[in-house]
C-alpha cells in the first residue's frame, strides 16, 4: 500500500509514477478476485432468444396479421406463353388501323352504289383484303385470350398486380365477344343497306376500344 508518508520527499515525477504504479497493481488485484468469482465454462453460455409474444392492454395476445407472400415457380412455357401472348398485343393495334381503313373504303363504295354516285360495284379485292384482315384479328384474339387464360391460371397464387390482371383478361374476353358479334353483323351486313354497315362498323369500333384499354391497364 502506498501511503502519502512515503511519497513525501521524492521528486514530483518519480511521485507520479509510484503513485500510477500502485494503482496499476492494484486495479489487476481486483479483476483476479472477479475473475476467480466467475464459472470456469463462461465460454459455453448461450442465450436462449425466443420471440416474445405482443399482449395488449387488457392481457389479450395480439394477432400477428402481417401477410407474407409465397413464392410461386413458373413453368418454362408459362415465359414461352406471354412472350407470344406480347407480341400478339403489339400487333393488335396495327391489326386495328388497317380494318378500320379498309372497312371505311368499303362502307364509301357501298353508299355511293346505294345513292347512284358510284356506277360500279363494290371493289371486290377490297372486301377480300376486309375479309383477311379480319381473319387475321381472330386468329389473334383467340392465341392471346388461350395464352392469357393459360397464364392466368399458372399463377393463380401469385398475388402480385392481380387485380389488374383480372381487369385486364375481362375487358379482352368483352372485346371476344363483341368480335363475334361483330363478325355476325358483317355476314348479314354485305348484301344489305349502308345502315347495316354501320352498325357492324360500330360494334368493331367498341371492341377496338375495350381490347385497346384492357392491353394499356398491362402496359402502363
Amino acid at each position: 500500500m502506498v501511503s502519502y508518508q512515503s511519497l513525501r520527499g521524492l521528486p514530483l515525477p518519480c511521485a507520479l509514477a509510484a503513485l500510477c504504479a500502485a494503482l496499476s497493481w492494484s486495479t489487476t488485484i481486483s479483476s483476479i478476485r472477479i475473475a476467480d468469482t466467475l464459472p470456469a465454462t463462461i465460454d459455453t453460455v448461450r442465450f436462449d432468444v425466443r420471440p416474445v409474444a405482443l399482449q395488449r392492454p387488457d392481457g389479450g395476445a395480439v394477432q400477428d396479421t402481417t401477410r407474407r407472400r409465397r413464392a410461386v415457380t413458373l413453368s418454362d412455357w408459362y415465359y414461352r406463353r406471354l412472350t407470344t401472348h406480347r407480341y400478339g398485343s403489339y400487333v393488335m393495334l396495327p391489326l386495328f388501323a388497317g380494318q378500320y381503313v379498309l372497312g371505311q373504303r368499303l362502307l364509301s363504295q357501298k353508299d355511293g352504289v346505294y345513292d347512284g354516285t358510284r356506277r360500279v360495284p363494290i371493289d371486290a379485292g377490297l372486301r377480300r383484303n376486309h375479309q383477311a384482315v379480319a381473319l387475321g384479328v381472330g386468329t389473334l384474339f383467340a392465341v392471346n385470350t388461350t395464352t392469357g387464360l393459360w397464364n392466368l391460371w399458372e399463377a393463380r397464387r401469385d398475388g402480385a398486380g392481380g387485380k389488374r390482371r383480372v381487369l385486364h383478361v375481362l375487358s379482352m374476353l368483352g372485346a371476344d365477344i363483341g368480335f363475334v358479334t361483330t363478325g355476325l353483323i358483317a355476314s348479314k351486313a354485305v348484301k344489305r343497306r349502308p345502315s347495316d354497315a354501320r352498325a357492324h362498323r360500330n360494334v368493331a369500333l367498341a371492341s377496338m376500344g375495350l381490347a385497346t384499354a384492357g392491353v394499356s391497364l398491362m402496359w402502363f
